[in-house]
């Protein structure tokens, strides 16, 4: 009996001891992604795996759709820590650290893989340089990037030049680099919460806007929109990042297992865009919208142009950086 009795002790405490190994840390993850955009489905692949490679032990929450608020709200909650992590543009960082906004620019990758290997917290130099000041800064770090698809003007009047947007209101992201971007597109920079962009431009406060394909159409654009102008004027990759001392509390080979899932995930949504870009853009023809390339007249090189010259006036400090991200092989 009392054999019995100190066994059954022992496989308790054995229990207990099990328990604690596997103490679950729970991390809330943000972001303003509708249902079925890429970068929804990027953070549900990413939360999924994370939990079956670390056996339980991480679990990621996530929040989709602006449920813990908008850009600015989600940034301010991950800084303090009442959000674990999250993910947007890098430039919605550029309140803590403006520079982080270079890897935003417009016309600066080569081609979607290209934004994508010089995004890698892991190995870009020039991202590793920015995260030092971000941790210092901020309290925050930037631990994934994946593809959310090439960025292209819509509006209600067809656009072949910046001459056509001169003067009228156009959405843009509400940080500076897109304000930047859209004045040298010769527009009036309109800052709109993502969540109410269907509203603004149905009210006409914009008449028009610019996002990869996917997100024109799971936001219904097409209902408010005509024409699409095959711009691409950004490669759209998304940052993911994480509060310091959230993310100092995993253990490190979980943190290993979490960035290298993000970058596998990461790698597969260049997958996606391919597959998905010549079907969302027969799905917004057969809704109505026009698209407009340099085979209808569309001037990309005087786009190019009047944009880069307008962040290079806006953006002078940026010149070592943008050599470092083009340095990228």
């Amino acid at each position: 009996m009392k054999l019995f009795k100190t066994l059954s002790l022992a496989a308790a405490a054995a229990l207990l001891m099990a328990g604690a190994a596997q103490a679950q840390i729970k991390l809330r993850y943000a972001h303003v992604g509708v249902a079925n955009a890429p970068q929804t489905l990027y953070a549900d692949e990413v939360a999924k795996l994370v939990k079956e490679r670390t056996q339980g032990r991480v679990e990621i929450q996530v929040f989709a759709n602006s449920q813990l608020g908008g850009v600015g709200e989600m940034v301010d909650g991950i800084k303090s820590g009442a959000i674990a992590m999250g993910h947007h543009d890098f430039a919605s960082l550029g309140k803590i650290l403006p520079n982080t906004a270079v890897f935003n620019a417009p016309f600066i990758y080569r081609d979607a893989a290209h934004a994508l290997r010089a995004t890698d917290s892991r190995s870009s130099e020039a991202l590793k340089a920015i995260n030092a000041e971000l941790v210092q800064k901020g309290g925050m770090r930037i631990v994934g990037s994946f593809f959310q698809g090439t960025r292209h003007l819509t509006s209600k009047e067809r656009v072949l030049s910046p001459a056509d947007m001169k003067g009228k209101k156009y959405r843009g992201v509400p940080v500076k680099l897109w304000s930047s971007m859209l004045t040298g597109m010769g527009a009036v920079a309109t800052p709109v919460e993502v969540s109410e962009l269907a509203t603004a431009l149905a009210t006409g406060l914009v008449v028009g806007q610019e996002n990869p394909l996917p997100n024109i159409f799971n936001l219904k654009l097409f209902e408010v929109q005509k024409f699409v102008m095959l711009t691409g004027h950004m490669q759209s990759v998304l940052s993911v990042f994480v509060n310091e001392k959230i993310w100092a509390g995993v253990p490190a080979a979980d943190r290993k297992i979490i960035e290298d899932t993000m970058a596998e995930v990461g790698q597969k949504t260049l997958d996606w865009d391919k597959q998905t870009f010549d079907r969302y853009r027969k799905d917004l023809e057969a809704k109505g919208m026009t698209f407009i390339s340099d085979k209808e007249g569309l001037q990309l090189d005087a786009f190019r142009q009047a944009v880069i010259g307008q962040v290079n006036k806006d953006f002078p400090e940026w010149t070592t950086l943008i050599q470092q991200i083009q340095a990228v092989k």
